[in-house]
């Protein structure tokens, strides 16, 4: 091997010192925008209006609707980690009429500020918060972030939406939680382990949506990544490698 180029300008499944050790190059590519956002509003709407419910009944012959869906206009965001992807996805929620705070490890107030939320302690977001949204990168320091007492702090009513990586999110805590139904719901696009197996007990969850990893699977998304591998690839040849990363 010479040449290893992934999606994107990080990706912790890849031993990047080895791949120094054996002088293969290691590449990425650039994201022209990133639809995980849109996707985490989305799942925000399925938990809190039951869409995909009603849509599958719908098809199955029902006549009326079954579930009663609440309204988010009014209702408070609570988002860990205000970086790029959680800044978007503050001013998504803000045109839907959300109340929006925020809190991560390195959040300052004057960053808070700048996006237009409020800064909240991590005790006080979960407390407060009708939906929880975690936008961090996964790293040792955010293995674990949301554990078993944050969970305990959320409303009844809260619901809990994970579009980051698995491992941030206690997955023993949120099932646990979910099963003795102390909070409302959850959505989750990732899993510390992909895919799902086939028997987790997440896909027994009537008050959980699941989807496969999400996030950046768009058609708009593979075009861009594929198309910067291919350049990647003609780069290498020429003996000038495009976004090195080693």
């Amino acid at each position: 091997m010479k040449l290893l180029i992934t999606s994107g300008m990080r990706n912790a499944a890849i031993d990047v010192e080895a791949a120094k050790d054996h002088q293969v190059v290691l590449c990425g590519t650039q994201w022209a925008r990133d639809p995980t956002a849109p996707l985490t509003m989305g799942l925000i709407l399925e938990l809190t209006r039951n869409i995909g419910r009603e849509n599958a009944r719908t098809h199955a012959g029902e006549p009326l609707q079954k579930f009663v869906g609440i309204e988010i206009e009014g209702r408070t965001l609570g988002v860990i980690g205000l970086g790029k992807l959680g800044g978007k996805v503050s001013k998504l929620a803000q045109a839907f009429g959300m109340n929006v705070i925020a809190w991560s490890p390195n959040l300052t107030p004057e960053r808070c500020k700048e996006v237009g939320v409020t800064y909240a302690t991590k005790e006080d977001l979960f407390k407060s918060a009708d939906i929880v949204t975690v936008h961090v990168v996964l790293s040792p320091r955010s293995r674990g972030l949301v554990g078993r007492e944050d969970l305990a702090r959320m409303k009844p009513g809260a619901y809990l939406v994970n579009t980051a990586r698995g491992p941030i999110v206690d997955e023993n805590a949120l099932l646990e939680t979910l099963q003795q139904k102390k909070i409302a719901g959850a959505a989750v696009d990732v899993f510390s382990v992909e895919p799902l197996p086939a028997d987790h007990p997440f896909r027994k969850l009537d008050n959980m949506v699941l989807t496969p990893h999400l996030g950046f699977a768009t058609e708009d998304s593979f075009r861009n990544h594929y198309t910067q591998m291919v350049e990647g690839i003609d780069a290498w040849f020429k003996g000038d490698p495009l976004r090195k990363l080693n």
